[in-house]
């Protein structure tokens, strides 16, 4: 359907986004959303509207001043909480990017590399000879988790204990307001956590990212502890969740696309383009904005306070923007998909989830270059994406 074709009404619904669903049946969902209009209404729990196609998306992205990131998620227009830096608008949030840039620039990463190349071969290691795994338990997961331990300065002893808290903070099914009180008993468990690690840094300073963000300062003042826990909780998130489930989706993927599978094992120097494929494809992030004044999207009408959900890959598989954009193209050029987001708030640690996605991938496959998915075996996606427990189990012939 043309850009001219499509209509541009608010076509309103009632559905759980919540529900566990087969992997794959989500997506779905948003593609016929997308094809409905522009601009979609849901009035599930207290009601919001969804984003469903790239030039909209970028228009609510861009403008930080009439959409708000200080609510994050539709079913809390008014949070008690605040994770920083993104939900922080204007000036105070520029002043946590900026001092938070270098430690997530292309250099930085890259003097990471050694590290996160060894994680990957260690955890595949372990399970290579065996012929098979649960993949999002034993490497999707424990892989970037370890990583972000690390960086953090962490012990890796409480890795587990950090995927329960994860899981019950984004993994969520069930009502609006069961998801709510879930995740808030969650984020108390990892807030009580850093409180600890935040004072113990403060008399101990270390080569960390906790260290480091001690000596940052906004406004002309030192980062409170209430700031920093606030910090904390928003690292433990990004750096745990997203590039887990792109792993999941990706390798997923190839399991059952034999053909795409047997190209990158022919040509590794394939997997970068493959990655930003699949961030395009399987787009996993669900943002939210909140209205500061009435306006309107699409000839919809937004009054101020209504909230927004942004399905990324709503936009990302937009056929006015790609060319065949429900399937999938590892060689796909250009690519220039919203997969990290765009304007003020655009992923930060995209470099770092490109380095651990290309470090993944290329040593799975050289150890690994012959998988599939086991017999009988239906993953699923609870909450908004995969996550532990979602049931993707590889299997592999061993010599």
């Amino acid at each position: 359907m043309s850009t001219a074709e499509r209509p541009t009404t608010c076509p309103a619904h009632n559905f759980n986004p919540l529900t566990e669903l087969p992997v794959g049946e989500k997506i779905k969902i948003y593609d016929g959303l997308r094809d409905e209009g522009p601009i979609v209404r849901n009035e599930f729990a207290n009601g919001y509207y969804i984003i469903t196609r790239l030039e909209e998306m970028l228009t609510v992205y861009q403008d930080s001043e009439t959409f708000s990131n200080r609510a994050v998620s539709v079913f809390d227009p008014d949070p008690s909480y605040r994770w920083i830096p993104e939900m922080l608008d204007g000036s105070e949030h520029q002043q946590w990017r900026r001092q938070l840039g270098p430690t997530f620039s292309p250099k930085a990463v890259m003097r990471m590399e050694g590290k996160i190349r060894a994680r990957a071969i260690e955890l595949i290691d372990a399970f290579a000879s065996r012929g098979s795994c649960m993949f999002m338990e034993e490497f999707a997961y424990e892989y970037p988790t370890s990583i972000f331990l690390d960086l953090m300065g962490l012990p890796y002893k409480d890795l587990k204990l950090f995927m329960e808290w994860e899981h019950g903070i984004l993994h969520l099914t069930g009502s609006g307001e069961e998801a709510s009180r879930k995740r808030g008993e969650a984020m108390a468990e990892v807030n009580k956590y850093f409180e600890t690690v935040i004072a113990d840094r403060r008399s101990n300073p270390g080569d960390d990212l906790i260290s480091k963000a001690m000596t940052f300062e906004v406004d002309g003042k030192p980062v409170s502890d209430a700031d920093m826990g606030a910090f904390c909780l928003l690292m433990f998130m990004a750096g745990l969740d997203t590039v887990s489930a792109t792993l999941g989706l990706s390798f997923l993927h190839l399991a059952k696309n034999p053909e795409d599978r047997q190209r990158i094992v022919d040509d590794p120097a394939l997997i970068p383009t493959a990655i930003e494929e699949f961030i395009r494809a399987y787009a996993i992030v669900i943002p939210a904005r909140k209205a500061t004044k009435d306006t309107e999207i699409a000839g919809c009408p937004i009054k101020a306070g209504d909230m927004l959900a942004l399905p990324i890959n709503a936009a990302t598989r937009d056929e006015a923007a790609f060319e065949d954009a429900k399937s999938v193209q590892i060689d796909r050029s250009p690519n220039n998909h919203l997969g990290f987001g765009a304007g003020p708030h655009r992923c930060l640690g995209s470099h770092l989830a490109r380095r651990e996605l290309a470090a993944a991938i290329e040593e799975w496959h050289r150890r690994i270059p012959n998988y599939r998915l086991a017999e009988g075996v239906a993953p699923t996606e609870s909450g908004s994406q995969l996550g532990p427990g979602d049931g993707i189990k590889l299997i592999w012939d061993v010599p």
